[in-house]
Parts: C-alpha cells; sequence; structure tokens
C-alpha cells in the first residue's frame, strides 16, 4: 500500500535552498522519494547539496535565483521544466530578519523585507501556478513566522517589517488557496518558532539573555531542533492534506499560547 506522504515521482522546488530550514527540506523531500530544484542566490552551496542529495540516489538540480528579480525566477522556473518536465510541490523559503521599529528602519531596509519575504513569492509562484494549473495538480508551501501572530517582545530584537512582511504572507496564502483550491492546487503556510538557522544563528542565539527569556516563556522550555519543523512540512507537500487550504501551522513549541 502506498503511504498517502510518499513523494515518489514528485518534483519539489524549494527556494532558499542553500541553507538552514530550506537545506533541511530539500533533503526531506529527497528521502522521501521527490527529485528536488534547488533554488538560491549562493550557486556553490546549492551545488554541495545537490551532490550531497545526488548521492543518495534521488536527482537534484542547482539553480542560481534571486527572489527579487522577477526575470531570474522565470528563467529558474524555465530551467527546471527543461529538466524535470514539471512541477508538483513549491516551497517558498526565501527570507529575511532585518532588526528595526518603525522609528528606526531605513526605507532600504523595510523595502528588502517585503522585496524578498512577499514579493519573491509572488516572482516565483507567478510562473510555477500557471504549471501547475494546467496539470490540475500542485502543493505550495510558504514559510512564514510565528512572527506573523504575534511581536517581538523585547526591545533589542524589534523587527517590525519582518512582523509585518511575514503577516503580508498569511494574506497572500489564503488570497492563493482560495482562487486555485479548484485547480487541484493547495497553498498552505508554516509558521516556525525559532530555530537555528542561518539568520538566527548570528542574531538571536548570539543573545543569552533572549534565548533564557524564550526558553522561560516557551511551553517547551527549548528553540526547535534541527529537522522538527520537516514532517509539518511534508505534510503539507503530500497528498494527506489534499483537503487542507489556506491554513497557517505553527510550530513553535506552543510558544503562541502563552
Amino acid at each position: 500500500m502506498t503511504s498517502i506522504f510518499d513523494l515518489s515521482e514528485k518534483v519539489a522546488v524549494v527556494v532558499g535552498a542553500s541553507s538552514g530550514l530550506g537545506a533541511d527540506a530539500a533533503r526531506a523531500y529527497a528521502e522521501h522519494g521527490a527529485d528536488v530544484a534547488l533554488l538560491a542566490r549562493r550557486l556553490e552551496r546549492l551545488e554541495a547539496l545537490r551532490e550531497e542529495i545526488e548521492a543518495t540516489g534521488r536527482r537534484a538540480l542547482a539553480v542560481r535565483c534571486d527572489v527579487t528579480d522577477e526575470a531570474s525566477c522565470r528563467d529558474a522556473v524555465e530551467r527546471v521544466i527543461e529538466t524535470y518536465g514539471r512541477i508538483d510541490i513549491l516551497l517558498n523559503n526565501a527570507g529575511v530578519a532585518v532588526r528595526g521599529g518603525v522609528d528606526t528602519l531605513s526605507e532600504t531596509d523595510w523595502d528588502l523585507s517585503f522585496a524578498t519575504n512577499v514579493k519573491g513569492m509572488f516572482h516565483v509562484s507567478k510562473y510555477v501556478v500557471p504549471l501547475m494549473r494546467e496539470r490540475g495538480y500542485g502543493k505550495i508551501v510558504n514559510i512564514a513566522s510565528v512572527n506573523a501572530v504575534i511581536a517581538d517582545k523585547q526591545d533589542v530584537f524589534i523587527r517590525h517589517a519582518y512582523n509585518a512582511s511575514k503577516a503580508a504572507v498569511l494574506g497572500l496564502t489564503k488570497g492563493m488557496a482560495c482562487s486555485y483550491a479548484r485547480d487541484g492546487i493547495t497553498v498552505n503556510a508554516v509558521g516556525p518558532g525559532l530555530f537555528a538557522s542561518e539568520m538566527t544563528e548570528s542574531t538571536l542565539f548570539r543573545s543569552e539573555e533572549f534565548l533564557a527569556a524564550y526558553n522561560a516563556l516557551n511551553p517547551a522550555g527549548r528553540p526547535g531542533d534541527k529537522g522538527e519543523l520537516n514532517g509539518t512540512i511534508l505534510y503539507l507537500s503530500s497528498d494527506a492534506s489534499s483537503y487542507v487550504q489556506g491554513q497557517l501551522i505553527l510550530v513553535d513549541g506552543g510558544m503562541t499560547l502563552v
């Protein structure tokens, strides 16, 4: 009997695959049978991950892509189609977190946050969705954040542009879900809590004060471990979630409960 979580013969595109949660998700897709296309700006890191995945027996493709540049996204999607012929799964994971409030952020930092976290999803989805609609099948997973629904409470880590852009991801997810459900496409979002990644290791994980406060408030008493986001991503990327639309699943150890 075939598992509803089985991704054999599927093609998964991971945007923001060069490190952290995106690279972990790409490995998980391959472990569950999918061939993978790896998109990000840093091609050398993608090539290393490609070799790692291919060593497991799955196919992998590394494509340089800047999500803030529409032409780059269009070309990347075309490259995936040339190689695999289709796209079954799209994980929109590229993101940045710029520190500061509305009283301290520059317009450049604000625009970068939205260009990467929101407009980047638009750019890639613009060229993937028509392909999925044509085939009558697709799974789109947008990476949001717990910071779409809760704010940073410590002044040292206020990130208003991150809050606003990740909340915008939820609106985009709901709109896409409603528009494309009858085309056989599911669109959902994942809201990670605190996980170790390239983005957080150089900021949040360097503050003992922040970690102590986070662990004290979080019902689980700790940040998320490597790989603990993969189960939710795989669920929303598989036929196990065929009747799930426009949802945000928070993976945060219960942080948003308190």
